[in-house]
């Protein structure tokens, strides 16, 4: 469709330009998530044991797949670029499918609009599609795999379609988010066919072809991990418990509904629920129309941080940043459905203009204290003062190891590229048994140098072990410290045996 393709050209466009902002302010690596994605994508083969392995067990591995040769490329890496450029390739996929969706739904050129309005004004999406963030990558993969969902549901047939069969296949790879978002969207697809008395040998046999794309995927997964790491699905050890919601069933929604109110405004909220509320009860009660809760599928990514807040992870409002670009298509149907139902022209173009009026005043693109960009620069004021510990590592590395947590200091690893270090220079968790090594017997046998994180999240492995057995340390001594983080460096092997 012209319509749709014209709206992702411009949603691109709107996303180059907030890249060239984000840029030049120094904020498209501010979020320490966003470098260590493209130190887990370099690892792969910048590594002292190089190979598939390092794709990793705790991230889903798709998104460190499609960068780990342009990473490779110091500028890239260095810049995130590659990865930038790719958030917003995947921004723009993003704008082409909720319009699509609602101009194949609706018909509403209008509805597809003000989809598309919704996603480039709000400051939160336009910053997060400017960084290698996966975010962005997940979006695009399971609004596709909803669009192609619904259209695949009206046809009616048995054959699953290849192209939507590597859809749930890439979005189980992308982020946890995905998963729910396709369960749902293969549950209420099969609904819609039930709903019209398809017999139940047929929901069988399209349950299974559909299922199958992604059981293949997190079967791959979690063969993954079970041979890197040991366990066949990492879900602690990488965050401290966050009492305020561990076992909070109420707390925990309300952190989620919290954080998706602000990431976009109360009026976009409210429309794209009550569009979504209305075209789920049109679904329930007319038989030809059950396809219409295949859209809906996209709200269920509220259920990951649900999961997660539930289970004692910190809160982080970047986990809504799904369920807000959800409301884009929803609220544009709402408004397509609006003009279908003949309601006047006016009328219709008065609602938008309500929402993006509203929008503008309340959360406009260029709002500097949005929540996404104040989450991102959590990490500014540490960066800065880890620039001490730079100061005292850059001048003394003579080539030696550097043993530091890459599951707790990627970030910093990322930055230290800045000063010629590579990742092979340093000893980390995805170095196995080197790794292991260095923690049973310390780390002056093994390493020059040791780079300790010892505030965020109550500190790192390191931090832990030499809190429990101050001798962990024996042969290294601390010479400066910055940021949260203390650099330790080997003393000369005389003085070593001297204090033996």
């Amino acid at each position: 469709m012209i319509i749709a393709r014209t709206l992702a050209a411009v949603a691109t466009a709107a996303g180059l330009i907030a890249w060239v902002i984000f840029l030049r302010a120094g904020l498209v690596l501010s979020h320490y998530d966003a470098k260590a994605h493209l130190v887990v994508a370099r690892r792969v083969i910048d590594s002292l044991t190089p190979g598939w392995q390092q794709f990793g067990a705790v991230w889903l591995p798709l998104p460190h797949v499609i960068q780990f040769l342009p990473t490779q490329i110091d500028l890239f890496y260095r810049t995130g670029a590659f990865g930038s450029l790719l958030s917003i390739a995947c921004f723009g996929i993003v704008a082409y499918a909720s319009a699509r969706l609602v101009l194949v739904i609706t018909g509403s050129t209008l509805g597809a609009v003000s989809s598309t309005a919704l996603l480039v004004l709000n400051p939160n999406l336009l910053y997060l599609q400017a960084t290698p963030m996966t975010e962005p990558l997940m979006l695009a993969i399971t609004f596709v795999a909803v669009l192609w969902t619904y259209e695949w549901v009206v046809a009616n047939v048995d054959e699953v379609p290849t192209r939507l069969g590597i859809a749930f296949f890439a979005g189980a790879w992308s982020r946890y988010e995905a998963w729910p978002v396709i369960a749902a969207a293969i549950g209420v697809a099969l609904f819609a066919a039930w709903r019209r008395h398809i017999p139940a040998g047929t929901l069988v046999r399209r349950g299974w072809n559909l299922a199958i794309w992604p059981a293949a995927a997190v079967l791959l997964f979690v063969i993954n991990s079970r041979i890197t790491v040991g366990s066949w699905f990492v879900t602690d050890g990488f965050f401290v418990p966050d009492p305020n919601y561990q076992g909070q069933v109420g707390r925990s929604l309300i952190a989620v509904w919290w954080g998706s109110h602000e990431l976009s405004t109360t009026t976009t909220a409210t429309l794209a629920l009550l569009g979504a509320t209305l075209f789920g009860v049109r679904a329930l009660l007319s038989r030809t129309e059950a396809p219409m809760l295949v859209p809906l599928a996209l709200l269920a990514a509220g259920a990951l941080p649900f999961y997660a807040f539930h289970a004692g992870h910190p809160f982080r409002v970047r986990y809504m940043i799904p369920i807000v670009a959800a409301y884009a298509p929803l609220a544009g149907l709402l408004v397509g459905s609006l003009r279908r139902d003949r309601l006047s022209s006016l009328a219709s173009t008065a609602l938008v203009s309500v929402m993006v009026g509203i929008t503008l005043i309340q959360s406009p693109p260029w709002k500097q204290d949005a929540p996404m960009l104040l989450e991102a620069q959590w990490d500014r004021p540490a960066s800065q003062a880890r620039r001490a510990v730079t100061a005292c590592l850059a001048p003394g590395y003579r080539g030696e190891k550097v043993l530091a947590s890459m599951g707790s200091l990627a970030h910093y690893m990322q930055e230290l590229s800045l000063e010629g270090f590579a990742l092979r220079d340093f000893v980390h968790e995805g170095n196995g048994v080197i790794w292991q090594l260095a923690l049973e017997s310390g780390p002056a046998p093994h390493a020059g140098w040791m780079l300790v994180e010892e505030q965020a999240e109550g500190g790192d492995v390191l931090a832990q072990r030499i809190r429990r057995d101050p001798l962990f340390a024996r042969g290294m001594e601390r010479i400066c410290e910055g940021g949260g983080v203390a650099l330790y460096k080997r003393e000369p092997i005389s003085q070593n045996a001297s204090r033996r």
